[in-house]
Order: structure tokens, then sequence, then C-alpha cells
């Protein structure tokens, strides 16, 4: 029998000691900490931060291993890594909330969409004078606003070309929150998982909860379970949901605390589409760890990450039903949590198949990220034919976000597996 809750978190302990390590799709302390005001006017500016110091022995690891990985590609990652000041931050709009001038104040500042929108993206942007209003919004009042409109169903993300950053907007219980601030990479593994209206929808790995929350904006499942393990995660989770999604939905999202590697077992063939969004090493905020002691215990855990990887991987192989899908990502350059993983599970899992993102994300996307390897790639060096053909097999088990000047999203991992009728 599945035990799960509706916005309320369970108490089991956590079933793995690693998942501290999930990256954050939150952008910044501001964020996770749920700091900071509601008002926008005089706040969008660049981020103002003392600049840390990198870890010595997290650099000259990462120098290692990337440096071999991805060759050329990694002396530019690694500027960028290094230079949090020229971070750039994504605005993902809720399409929940009444978005009053939001959109307007974007734009005025050089803000432009990331995706293409519907015609009806526009729908909730009308219904009130004033943004105090919007934070107050009653969940029966928007019900009832939902009720006469339109449905957004479209993803909406505004980025800027530079480190420019709305403000935060903090939790306040019975007030939804307008926007989340979210690193755009990380909204590729929502998109990959192509989310319809009345799917059944697992998030393995939910916390904090940024892609819950994109994958309420992409679609209305008819069944969404945002599962993580670790109670402090858990309860930043349900507050995230509490701030993003009105009451009403909640018949249709859950919050769950099972060990994300027995849900196969418990769950085999439920869901029609899951997203596991492991737990790894988090390049950005490894780099930065607080001690060369903490610097050397995350490198040695690290060694554990693939295994944890690949049980969840093949948990979720167990729980998505035939013709189902599955995605896999991290926040990671390395390819031992990433190709290394899904190749692994596609040599065990005979009825899974990989599907190629190259014409569906990152050829349309090329101008926001940079891809290794880069989507024109199977086009150039012909003499090259070995290496042509090893990146088009990576490629299909995968794509990788790297940091780049210009276009500081990422590291992301984005990997879609579907398993045969």
């Amino acid at each position: 029998m599945r035990k799960i809750t509706r916005f309320t978190p369970l108490l089991p302990k956590p079933v793995w000691k690693l998942c501290s390590f999930r990256c954050h799709t939150g952008s910044g302390a501001a964020v996770q900490q749920y700091e900071g005001g509601g008002e926008i006017q005089n706040k969008i500016k660049k981020k103002c931060k003392r600049k840390r110091p990198s870890c010595p022995a997290v650099l000259d690891h990462f120098d290692r291993q990337y440096g071999e990985e991805l060759g050329e590609m990694w002396t530019s990652a690694r500027t960028a890594l290094l230079d949090p000041l020229s971070w750039q931050y994504g605005v993902m709009l809720n399409r929940f909330s009444v978005l009053t001038d939001i959109r307007q104040k974007l734009q005025s500042h050089g803000f432009s969409a990331l995706l293409p929108q519907t015609d009806s993206s526009a729908s909730l942007s009308n219904s009130s004078s004033t943004e105090e209003r919007d934070l107050m919004l009653k969940p029966h009042e928007l019900h009832h606003d939902l009720q006469s409109k339109p449905s957004v169903q479209s993803l909406q993300c505004y980025i800027h070309p530079l480190s420019l950053r709305f403000p935060s907007q903090a939790h306040r219980p019975g007030r939804l929150k307008q926007y989340y601030l979210i690193n755009a990479a990380s909204l590729l593994p929502v998109l990959a998982l192509q989310v319809r209206d009345e799917d059944k929808v697992l998030d393995l790995c939910s916390a904090p909860g940024g892609k819950a929350i994109a994958i309420i904006q992409s679609a209305t499942p008819a069944f969404l379970c945002c599962n993580e393990p670790d109670p402090h995660r858990r309860e930043w989770l349900t507050k995230t949901l509490e701030s993003f999604l009105p009451h009403f939905l909640s018949s249709r999202v859950t919050v769950s605390g099972q060990d994300g590697r027995l849900i196969g077992q418990t769950e085999a063939g439920f869901y029609d589409k899951v997203l596991v969004d492991a737990p790894c090493s988090n390049d950005r905020s490894w780099l930065y760890s607080s001690s060369i002691q903490q610097g050397a215990q995350r490198l040695k855990d690290r060694e554990e990450l693939p295994l944890i990887q690949a049980q969840l991987l093949r948990s979720a192989l167990s729980a998505v039903r035939p013709g189902g899908v599955v995605v896999y990502s991290t926040c990671t350059l390395s390819s031992y949590e990433n190709w290394a993983v899904v190749e692994k599970i596609l040599e065990e899992f005979p009825q899974a198949e990989p599907e190629d993102l190259l014409e569906e994300i990152a050829i349309p996307l090329s101008n926001y990220f940079t891809f290794s390897p880069p989507p024109a790639e199977k086009h150039t060096h012909p003499k090259k034919h070995q290496l042509t053909l090893d990146s088009t097999r990576r490629r299909r088990l995968g794509l990788l976000v790297v940091p780049q000047h210009g276009k500081m999203w990422g590291p992301m991992f984005v990997s879609r597996i579907r398993r045969k009728q």
C-alpha cells in the first residue's frame, strides 16, 4: 500500500548519507533560506558578494579530471566557475500567481524569455493592480481566477545575458510566490521529461523542489509524487511547494519520504514519467568547500556516488511503465557520474533505450547553453572518424551543459531513457 501525504512530510530517517550533496536548483543562499523582500523596484542589480577562495584540493582534482575529460573546454569552464560574480540567474514564473507587471519589469531590464510562450502566457498578468495583492492572493480566489481564464501550460523562464539578479521573495504561509530563481540549465531535465496533462509523475530526489515546480508549470499531471528521504530537505521541499502551488492541487501533488532505491520494487510500473535528479558532486558548491578538510572528505565520498546514482536509476526504470520515460540528471561535469552511470544501467536493462536529445534540446537552445560535445560536432573533423563516432554515441547517452563566459548555466547533465513496450 502506497503511503504518501499531501504537502505533509513523512518522518523516516535518511537512507543515504550522501543526500546532502544533492544539487540545488535554487540560485544562491537567498533562495535557499527564503530571505529577501517582495519589492522589485531598485533591486534588480548584480549580486554583491565577497569573492570566496576556492578549495585548492578540489580545484586540483578538477584540473586533473576535467582537463582530461573536457580538454580545452575545461579552461573556459574553469574560469567561469571561479568567477561567481559573473554567474547568471533565471526567473521562472509561477502560473498560479497573478503576475502583475512582472514580465514588463523583466523585459524593461533586459530579461528575455528562454522558451517560446503560448498565446495564453499573459492571461494571468492583468488581474490585479498591486504586487502586494499578488503576494496575498488566497487559494480560493486563485482557483476562481484560473477557472475564468485560459490555463497557462507553457514553462516560462526569463534570463539575462549578464549576472543581473531579480530579488528573491520570502516564504510566507498562505501566500503564493510569483517566481522562482533558478539556474536555467536545471529546466532542461524537465523539458526532456515531456510531462503531459494527466501523466503520473515521480520526482525521485525532489528537494529543494525547483524541478517539481517546473514540472507543474509545464503541465497538470494527474499525480506528482515528490520524494525526499532526508527530513530537513523534505521540510524545505514542502515549504517550496506551499509557496508555489494553490491548495486545490493538493490532491494531485504529494510529498513522500521513501528510500528512492526501493520505490522500483514497491511501485513497479506505476508511473508514466520519472525524474532522477540524482545526488552528485555539485561542482559549483564543492569548489568552494569551507575548509581543506571538507574538500578532502567530499572528494573521498565522491567515489561512492556512482553506485548510489546507479541504484536510483535502476529503481526509476522499474517504477516507470513500459513505454514510459525516465530522465536522469546531475549538476556535475564528471563523466563517472554521468555517461558511465547511464551506460552501466543500459547494459543491465535490455528493455531500456536512450533517446538522442540533439534535435529536441541541444540545437534549439544552443544560443543559450554550451553543450559538450557541441551539437555541430558530427559535421566537423571528417578525418577524425573515431572521435566523431565516440562523440555521437556519448551524445545519445546524454547532453552536458558546460558553463562558459556569457553562458554561465550548468553544469547540468541530462539523459532520457525510454522503457520499451
